[in-house]
């Protein structure tokens, strides 16, 4: 009997197992599934969760938010805003979940532009975080070539979020 328990457990945990890895392969964010920094508190780390948490984020926006590449740390250059608890979610979203090589956004625009439907409030901010890195490294960038890439990654950044706050269109009856 007790072996049926541990082989039906088992069998359970491999579909777990599998179910959460092809998760992970569709996800547009997939370093957003895994556990940062030794906590568990963080795997799938979202910043807004409130209208207070969406009007915090709009500040430190308007303060100069600096996501900078894989070598440079985040800044905000506001002490105050800097240290307030909150802020640290946000810097591993920053620092860890979202895609800073140009070849990674072109992989999440791909996806986005072939999903279908509402992005997920955690997938629209990261697109949202993923575009502000974008400007901010083309603005940084010296090279034509690497302008133009650039720019039509945060292009089709824009238009993935403007196809999300579009409402779709009303059919006649």
């Amino acid at each position: 009997m007790m072996h049926r328990w541990g082989l039906l457990f088992a069998v359970l945990y491999c579909q777990l197992y599998l179910a959460a890895a092809q998760h992970w392969r569709k996800a547009l964010y997939p370093s957003a599934f895994r556990v940062k920094r030794g906590t568990h508190s963080l795997v799938n780390p979202t910043f807004q969760n409130s209208v207070e948490d969406v009007n915090l984020l709009y500040e430190i926006l308007l303060a100069g938010l600096q996501i900078e590449g894989e070598d440079k740390p985040f800044v905000i250059p506001d002490k105050e805003l800097a240290s307030l608890r909150r802020v640290q979610k946000l810097e591993v979203i920053c620092e860890d979940v979202l895609p800073k090589r140009l070849s990674e956004i072109r992989r999440l625009t791909s996806h986005l532009s072939q999903r279908r439907g509402a992005l997920s409030r955690e997938d629209f901010e990261r697109t949202v975080l993923t575009m502000v890195y974008t400007a901010q490294t083309l603005a940084h960038t010296t090279s034509q070539h690497q302008k133009a890439l650039w720019g039509e990654a945060m292009l089709q950044l824009f238009r993935a979020i403007q196809e999300d706050l579009t409402p779709p269109p009303r059919t006649q009856h």
